[in-house]
């Protein structure tokens, strides 16, 4: 959204739009005048009774004073409607304050940005892809655990990041009428500057609050592609961006590691869906809710889609699986996305059948990002390097 810098032009000055007057009384009295009067005669005597005369000086005074009165109210206006008008620093401030703000979704990063200096970033801002990190407002921990590895902790970093792969992150999370979550959150916010809050609250269901984060996401940034993150996972940036900037004769593309399994119809049962009745006993292949990308062009499909026009189940990675097949997209299968450990080659690790229960995601992507093929390892091996 572009910044509008505007500049106030304040109006001309009083005496050039208000009527010409004499401001000399002295001149008027100086000169012979006659009065006026409908009855008298042009050829009349010019000897006129005193009280006329007297008459005539009260009304002529009186005249010059409300002229007088005019003048200064018309200043004192003018000077009122310039002290209110804000300078165009401020009014800047104040179109900065919402210049990333779509109904209630916020880009802090950019908000923050815009308000901090100099920042000339119009419309939507163009990158490779902007990767949304699901979070919830409770699980600071797992946001520090990251900033800590791989995702940058200072704003500059971020932007030196996107400048130098093409990815903008941000940790997307839905609002909460609870004045003290959203309290400690703001703290968050205030130190860390790279949200991305959502048109959803908390507690919305997950493929409810995933349309709300295509949505925010497309009307704020023109990417190429758009990427949901969990927050429990070790990415790798580099690679990820490798792999986003190869070229595809697809324009609507769905990459992510793909899957299928069995639909479960007992509601006493984990993973039970409610509409199994509309799937039949197997999932069709969808990615893995960890990380999936999905191209411009079907983001921006679903943006434009009305939020109950499209079908939701109850799980997330279902529900856009389904939409995908609506879709007629290319479905692009890579398993490098879902590693179960770090590789030469692997692009996001998180073993969800080990740690389905127990783990702590925390401490997974600390011990992870301590070792040197996860960290320290070039972002292709060489002999993919030399093909």
């Amino acid at each position: 959204m572009p910044l509008h810098h505007h500049r106030h032009h304040h109006a001309a000055a009083a005496d050039d739009v208000l009527p010409y007057h004499r401001s000399a009384v002295a001149d008027d009295e100086a000169k012979p005048r006659r009065p006026y009067s409908t009855f008298a005669s042009p050829r009349a005597p010019s000897s006129v009774s005193a009280s006329s005369h007297r008459l005539l000086l009260l009304l002529s005074v009186a005249c010059l004073l409300v002229a007088a009165a005019s003048l200064a109210f018309a200043f004192s206006a003018r000077a009122h409607a310039s002290h209110l008008q804000p300078p165009p620093a401020a009014a800047a401030v104040a179109t900065t304050a919402v210049a990333f703000r779509c109904g209630r979704a916020e880009d802090s990063l950019r908000s923050f940005l815009a308000s901090s200096r100099n920042y000339s970033e119009e419309g939507r801002e163009k990158v490779l892809a902007v990767v949304g990190v699901h979070t919830e407002i409770g699980s600071a921990a797992r946001r520090a655990a990251l900033r800590a590895t791989w995702f940058p902790p200072k704003p500059e970093g971020i932007v030196s990041l996107e400048h130098g792969t093409g990815l903008s992150f941000r940790f997307v999370v839905g609002q909460t009428k609870d004045k003290g979550k959203m309290a400690d959150l703001q703290k968050e916010v205030d130190m860390y500057h790279d949200f991305l809050f959502i048109d959803a609250e908390e507690d919305t269901k997950p493929p409810q609050k995933m349309l709300a984060f295509f949505k925010a996401a497309y009307d704020m940034f023109d990417a190429d592609f758009y990427v949901k993150a969990d927050d429990a996972i070790y990415l790798r940036p580099d690679r990820l961006a490798a792999l986003l900037a190869k070229d595809r004769p697809h324009y609507r593309t769905y990459i992510g590691c793909m899957k299928k399994g069995p639909v479960v119809s007992d509601p006493n049962m984990k993973w039970y869906e409610g509409s199994w009745e509309l799937l039949g006993n197997e999932y069709f292949s969808h990615a893995s809710g960890l990380l999936y990308a999905l191209s411009s062009e079907v983001v921006g499909s679903l943006a434009a889609a009305k939020n109950d026009s499209l079908r939701m189940f109850d799980y997330e990675d279902v529900t856009v699986g389904s939409w995908m097949l609506a879709m007629n997209v290319k479905h692009e299968d890579n398993r490098a996305m879902c590693d179960s450990a770090c590789t030469p080659t692997s692009i996001a690790v998180w073993d969800s059948k080990k740690c389905s229960n127990s783990c702590n995601p925390a401490e997974i992507v600390k011990a992870l990002h301590n070792t040197t093929v996860c960290s320290k390892s070039p972002t292709l091996p060489p002999e993919v390097e030399d093909e």
